[in-house]
């Protein structure tokens, strides 16, 4: 069988008045899982949420970027995942040394947040839109919390089913279109084939496959497919302005051991470095208009 990952379909299912979006992820997640040495619980959350931002982009308009981050006082202290509107895909992990996320999201504890942020370009290319959504920690995994979150923040029925493994990671969403569309059993006929679907059949089935195995008898509309791949932001140009917000005195301390900074993206594994003798130049232009970035990216 040809492996068709690394793939975005939008669809819709006319008669049921229902749209959809879905999105299997191969290589692209791969490269993201090999950038840590993540255990099972939080290599899980990191495909999921990755699947995650790519179904949403796909779901909302998206300019620029999307991303979902977690941050817990939990052995899982922060979760990154982003998806760009060329189909880009990064995503990262941060855990307590020796331990993994915890089994289930009411686990994390007080003080959780999750959120969805989409940044798209503004007229001022320095000063990108932003919009932030929290996300209510409902039921034990990301499924249960997206569903949750998109049923009352558009007001619209909405299923979503997320799985991965050490291969591949996708994602199932459904949402009744808003209005009157379709016929009056639609949502429940749609929601019951739903029902049918398990994680290890989303994993194995490609996108086209998989919808006309389960929604076959509502005849399928594909709306058409996008390409998605590994792809990270980071820059000479970002770490250069991430310095700059430092101060030359502080970047001198971090050299001084080794006669150079050395910063290492944790996205990709590509490193930078910066001698001492660069620093005359670096501090002495003008900071980059690129804003510094809030983590080393």
């Amino acid at each position: 069988m040809t492996d068709t990952s690394d793939l975005l379909t939008r669809f819709l299912l006319p008669d049921a008045g229902v749209r959809g979006v879905h999105v299997r992820l191969g290589e692209s997640w791969r490269e993201i899982l090999s950038h840590g040495d993540y255990p099972p619980a939080a290599a899980r959350l990191l495909g999921e949420a990755s699947v995650a931002t790519a179904l949403f982009t796909g779901h909302t308009k998206v300019d620029g970027r999307l991303s979902i981050q977690l941050r817990s006082n939990s052995a899982l202290r922060a979760l990154f995942t982003e998806c760009t509107s060329a189909g880009t895909l990064r995503g990262i992990a941060q855990l307590a040394e020796g331990e993994d996320a915890p089994s289930s999201l009411s686990r994390l504890g007080e003080g959780t947040l999750l959120a969805i942020t989409i940044e798209n370009p503004g007229l001022d290319p320095r000063e990108p839109q932003r919009y932030q959504s929290l996300v209510n920690l409902s039921g034990d995994t990301l499924d249960d919390a997206f569903e949750d979150y998109f049923r009352h923040s558009e007001q619209l029925p909405t299923r979503l089913l997320l799985a991965c493994d050490g291969e591949h990671a996708a994602g199932l969403l459904l949402q009744k279109l808003p209005g009157d569309a379709g016929d009056e059993d639609g949502w429940v006929r749609v929601s019951a084939l739903f029902d049918t679907l398990g994680r290890e059949e989303l994993l194995a089935l490609p996108g086209a496959e998989l919808l006309h195995r389960l929604f076959h008898e509502e005849h399928p509309q594909l709306m058409g497919d996008k390409p998605l791949r590994f792809g990270c932001s980071c820059s000479r140009e970002r770490v250069e302005a991430m310095l700059q917000s430092l101060g030359e005195e502080e970047a001198r301390a971090a050299a001084e051991a080794t006669g150079q900074v050395e910063v290492r993206c944790e996205f990709c594994g590509r490193q930078y470095h910066f001698p001492l003798t660069e620093f005359g130049v670096l501090f002495a232009s003008t900071p980059a208009q690129q804003p510094a970035p809030e983590r080393l990216q």
